[in-house]
């Protein structure tokens, strides 16, 4: 009779080892679901924040386009009025 209390007992401590160890394997799941939906929503921020950078940088690329163009035009406007008052002046 002692060795079917044990037998029982050996049967009854696997069986709550299983139902534990499948517990945890689903815990461990549901946390790995968290974790990668934390990173995916992660991922989506950085991704954000590097399409704005991108963004901000074609723009100063573009107002230095049109500060140099700007520059251009002031520099021919300088030249057309020296150009005006030197055959004023030479006349």
């Amino acid at each position: 009779m002692e060795e079917k209390k044990t037998e029982g007992s050996a049967e009854k401590f696997f069986t709550e080892f299983g139902k534990k160890m499948d517990q945890f394997a689903k815990e461990l799941k549901d946390a790995g679901s968290r974790a990668e939906g934390d990173l995916q929503k992660k991922y989506e921020e950085v991704k954000a924040a590097a399409q704005k950078l991108k963004k901000e940088a074609e723009n100063k690329e573009r107002w230095k386009e049109v500060e140099s163009s700007l520059k251009k035009a002031g520099e021919e406007l300088e030249n057309a009025f020296k150009a005006a008052f030197k055959k004023k002046n030479n006349t």
